[in-house]
């Protein structure tokens, strides 16, 4: 399994973006895919989580109204799209994979054996 995120660039305070996770090397949809974070001096943040086999999709409250998750079947691609975005965004963000639920997901990111590289979004004026 591989996953290569990407999208990420420089974006004004109140800018949008969307940043996409391309999977392989899975044989069927019965997996989640989840989205995280790490901002330079915090921890690695959950921020939302996508089942692929049903569309059921969770965010974390820091980016719940603003970011919206998504995914197409026939690309085996995950997307975040990310709105509104403010200077607190600005993080690496990675796409994480290999877990059959996203329940606690942001707690629990051991459980994730697949990890994408990590796409820069730097949000300032």
């Amino acid at each position: 399994v591989q996953l290569q995120a990407s999208g990420g660039d420089l974006v004004q305070p109140g800018g949008s973006l969307r940043l996409s996770c391309a999977a392989s090397g899975f044989t069927s949809n019965n997996y989640v895919v989840a989205w995280f974070r790490q901002a330079p001096g915090k921890e690695r943040e959950g921020i939302s989580c996508i089942r692929m086999s049903d569309n059921n999709a969770s965010y974390a409250n820091s980016v719940k109204g603003r970011f919206i998750i998504s995914r197409d079947d026939t690309e085996n691609t995950v997307y975040l799209q990310l709105n509104s975005l403010k200077p607190e965004d600005t993080a690496v963000y990675y796409c994480a994979t290999g877990r059959y639920y996203c329940s606690s997901y942001g707690t629990r990111q051991n459980e994730f054996p697949y990890w994408g590289q990590g796409t820069q979004v730097t949000v300032s004026s």
